[in-house]
């Protein structure tokens, strides 16, 4: 059965008011109703797109597992699209194995409608994709937008008309949608505009010329900024006369639209019609840095970018949206087609690929450089946003002589977004290809079998990490001496020992990397080996363990590192859970789940929600203990790894799964488990942030990281109700130092709040007052 489905699929807010299709939305509800898959065909620019989603929004509240749409304009392989689904249903199928059998696997029993937009250039995949899929979901609902039916039996057809224009309707041109449609988006680009009766019959022309095709009527629309109606009806009349002397092999309707199209690339100006050719290299967006170094040189100077980028926007040729402190770009798809023939023609295609290439290359280098630092989230950012644009570099490169070793760099040096957006079976699969076509030893080939060693590891896959070991090994004699490939090898070769369950072998390795990061003055990978080495430390009675989470911690911090930070916390409150400490363990897992960008590092996630099971358990919490086991159980799966094969936590999971089933017994431990497997990955994290006892001050004795005299000092204060700024000026520091003093404080004790502070100080002020109290003679 399904389950693991994580939490309902966000449609995007319209951008624009929805015009007309009355007709239309009641049509595609009803054929909804009554099949299982409802394809909206037609050309492009019809409108397909919008009406799905609309439809989408209109029905959604009958999926009580959401409505999910997959946009599949930017996939260009149709081998990927199980993948491609899966990834955006965010389940295990990415994982081990065939995505196509897991995503079966995974939506079987779930009441949910998936909306596949753009089907048409990958639609051989598509059709037997939704075949299987409906034939293994009796409840999944599909909606596609196809310029081609799907071709399946039971499959429901809604051919996308036109607007609706005044003959069709019998409506006066001032009422019929194709006109409003024109006047709505002409106000937003002029708002003195209004309809009078002396352009409405114009207008109606202008709309009945394209056909009521709505993107050539908002392009229309667009030129109002520069043009009168008349102005605009006239330069129509030369495009369809141009267009009707053209090739009589296309359709009727592709020579409609790209008649508007045509019309369209006439305005600009002869700069911006190359810059537009040139933007077509880019795959689902680029911003103005991007476009800048790609497109520049051979006719257009990179400082007039940001001016032709803006002539194309007020064109309508380009959309854009802030996307935080970044503006993006795209061109719609058909347009972005007609750029690419444009491209091929100019015979610029091949150079532009490799400027592209070349551009994401360096972007991939800088965010390795820069990854240990205090742009780590917005890296993590950045790199998702450009997941399309490092996708086609690494496809381009892999299909040009030569380009191998690129692709292996660019590969493995992608590493830390694998392990933040959470896609390790694809850094995989690109890896596998580059290191298969080229087995020659090379620096490139030594990075890329130590980071596809990383992510098999991370999935529990220690067979595939174990021989990556191995070949690295062989590579050094090729190599000669090469420090960093020494110290990669070590601590991938400590890794495989701990996820292994072998911990004193993988000690002395990682104790042996960490001295070799040291020495390197490799602060992230030091950080990432005290990591290793918390975990590896399992005896209770061994300090070791707190003082690698310690340093852990202290170079997440003083580097600024955040996503690490989180990392070590969780860490530490696995050090403080084997000493026995489970309360201030909880404290701090909460504390690493919290600031986690949630969804992305669904692995980190798992960590988290797994041990908070173990510190539930601990408490007597037994069914929430297994929910939380449940729900870590299901987060794995979509992390692409598996708990069996992750050998440092693996014994505390069945020594914890042993207890409770004994204290539950089976039949409750197992639906506790199924329930927390059903939850969405927001659910899971919402849930294990509750905490189900108000927080107490833990035991004077407990004292995991004891605090120094000034630290004590501060606590003293905090006890005393001072701001940081009081106790700045009371020590004689600065705010800054003080409130640094707070948060070490919380951080060693496990804390949340300065009331618990408060309440240990006091707690610890009265112990220690009975301690040196005399005792009676």
């Amino acid at each position: 059965m399904g389950g693991n489905v994580r939490g309902a699929g966000a449609l995007p807010a319209d951008l624009t008011r929805f015009i007309g299709r009355r007709r239309e939305l009641a049509q595609a509800r009803t054929l909804l109703s009554r099949g299982r898959l409802l394809t909206l065909t037609g050309p492009g620019g019809i409108g397909k797109t919008r009406l799905a989603l609309r439809v989408a929004a209109d029905v959604q509240r009958s999926f009580p597992r959401g409505v999910w749409l997959v946009e599949l304009a930017a996939l260009e392989d149709g081998d990927r699209l199980a993948q491609t689904v899966a990834a955006r249903l965010r389940l295990g199928n990415e994982a081990i194995g065939d995505p196509l059998a897991g995503l079966v696997e995974q939506v079987a029993g779930e009441r949910m409608l998936l909306v596949l937009d753009n089907c048409e250039h990958v639609l051989d995949a598509s059709a037997a994709l939704v075949a299987t899929l409906l034939s293994a979901a009796p409840e999944l609902r599909v909606l596609a937008t196809s310029r081609q039916v799907l071709g399946l039996s039971g499959e429901h057809v809604l051919p996308v008309p036109s607007m609706v224009l005044s003959e069709d309707s019998g409506l006066s041109p001032e009422l019929c949608d194709a006109v409003a449609l024109f006047a709505d988006r002409a106000a937003a680009m002029r708002p003195d505009f209004t309809l009078t009766p002396q352009n409405v019959e114009v207008i109606h022309e202008i709309c009945r010329r394209l056909d009521g095709v709505p993107l050539a009527i908002e392009l229309a629309a667009a030129r109002l900024r520069a043009l009168s109606a008349q102005d605009i009806l006239l330069r129509l009349d030369d495009r369809f006369a141009l267009l009707t002397a053209g090739s009589r092999a296309a359709l009727p309707r592709q020579r409609t639209l790209r008649a508007a199209i045509d019309w369209s690339h006439d305005l600009c100006t002869d700069q911006e019609r190359l810059l537009w050719s040139r933007l077509s290299v880019f795959s689902d967006g680029f911003d103005l840095p991007a476009a800048e170094q790609v497109c520049s040189g051979d006719g257009i100077r990179q400082q007039d970018v940001l001016d032709l980028v803006v002539g194309l926007v007020d064109k309508s040729v380009l959309a854009g949206e802030e996307r935080g402190a970044r503006m993006r770009y795209w061109l719609p798809d058909t347009l972005r087609q007609y750029g690419r023939e444009r491209l091929v023609a100019s015979g610029e295609e091949y150079v532009l690929r490799e400027r592209h290439r070349d551009y994401y290359q360096a972007v991939a280098e800088q965010a390795e450089a820069e990854w240990f630092g205090p742009g780590q989230l917005a890296w993590f950012t950045r790199l998702r946003a450009e997941h399309p644009n490092l996708q086609a570099a690494l496809e381009f490169s892999l299909g040009e002589p030569g380009g191998t070793r690129v692709a292996m760099g660019l590969a493995a040096s992608m590493w830390i977004h694998r392990l933040g957006f959470g896609s390790f079976s694809e850094g995989r699969r690109w890896l596998g290809r580059a290191l298969a076509s080229d087995e020659e030893p090379s620096p490139q080939r030594a990075k890329a079998l130590f980071v596809d060693g990383l992510l098999a590891v991370l999935q529990g896959d220690i067979g595939a990490a174990d021989s990556r070991v191995k070949q690295c090994r062989a590579l050094e004699g090729a190599l000669g001496e090469d420090p960093d490939l020494l110290r990669a090898r070590v601590t991938l070769a400590g890794l495989v020992a701990l996820f292994q369950g072998d911990f004193a072998e993988a000690v002395a390795r990682l104790k042996d990397a960490l001295a070799r990061h040291q020495a390197a003055g490799d602060a992230g990978h030091a950080a990432v080996t005290s990591f290793m080495l918390t975990t590896a430390c399992v005896d209770p009675g061994d300090p070791a363990g707190t003082v690698h989470a310690e340093r852990c911690l202290a170079l997440c911090e003083a580097h600024g590192a955040q996503w690490s930070r989180t990392h070590a916390l969780w860490a530490l409150g696995l050090d403080h859970y084997r000493r026995g400490r489970h309360q201030r363990a909880g404290t701090l897992v909460r504390h690493a789940l919290r600031d986690k960008p949630l969804s992305h590092d669904q692995w980190g996630v798992a960590q988290c929600l797994e041990v908070l099971g173990w510190c539930a358990a601990a408490a007597g919490l037994g069914e929430r203990a297994a929910t939380l086991m449940g729900a870590a159980d299901a987060t794995w799966r979509v992390a692409g790894s598996a708990l069996t094969g992750l050998g440092h936590l693996h014994a505390g999971h069945q020594e914890c799964e042993s207890s409770l089933r004994g204290e539950m017994g089976d039949a409750a431990y197992t639906a506790a488990v199924e329930a927390g497997g059903r939850l969405s990955l927001e659910q899971s994290v919402t849930y294990a942030l509750e905490e189900s006892l108000a927080p107490t001050p833990p035991p004077a004795n407990e004292a995991s990281a004891p605090l120094t005299r000034r630290e004590r000092q501060v606590a003293g204060l905090v006890a005393q109700g001072m701001t940081n700024k009081q106790i700045a000026a009371e020590l004689t520091i600065s705010r800054r130092t003080a409130e640094g003093h707070v948060e070490h404080i919380l951080t060693k004790l496990g804390f949340t709040s300065r009331a618990q502070i408060a309440a240990w100080a006091a707690t610890n002020q009265e112990a220690g007052a009975r301690q040196s109290a005399p005792t009676a003679p």
